[in-house]
């Protein structure tokens, strides 16, 4: 392995790139190709998660719109619609249709249990005012 995949990680990041049950085990050329993948990997889902929080940030918007006006957390035509969006998409970029529906079921339960939240806040604070 080189010297930069055997770095200590950052002390204010505990990750380290390089730890894997593998190292010893296999050939040090081998190790260094799964690194290089596994640092892309690396990138790729900390990309994610800065999509993630973007898109909360735009759905916390809506929820708070939704709580001024009244309107339900959930808008399940709304739902089939981006659904059907996804699975297109998906099967577009060749990634199991089924498994891009089952995240973003899970994105949109975690959006309804948010905008829930909001709503009862926004309740609240109605209700002491």
């Amino acid at each position: 392995m080189t010297e930069q995949n055997h770095a200590l990680p950052d002390s204010a990041d505990p990750f380290n790139p390089a730890a894997s049950s593998l190292s010893g085990h296999v050939d040090g050329s081998v190790m260094d190709e799964l690194l290089s993948i596994r640092s892309s990997i690396d990138n790729i889902d900390a990309t994610l998660v800065f999509l993630l929080a973007e898109r909360f940030k735009a759905t916390q918007k809506v929820g708070v719109l939704k709580a001024t006006y009244k309107l339900p957390a959930g808008d399940p035509g709304r739902e089939a619609a981006q659904i059907a969006r996804l699975r297109r998409l998906a099967e577009d970029a060749h990634l199991d249709p089924a498994f891009a529906e089952k995240f973003l079921n899970f994105i949109i339960s975690e959006v309804i249990r948010h905008h829930e939240a909001i709503a009862e806040d926004h309740q609240a604070s109605a209700k002491q005012a």
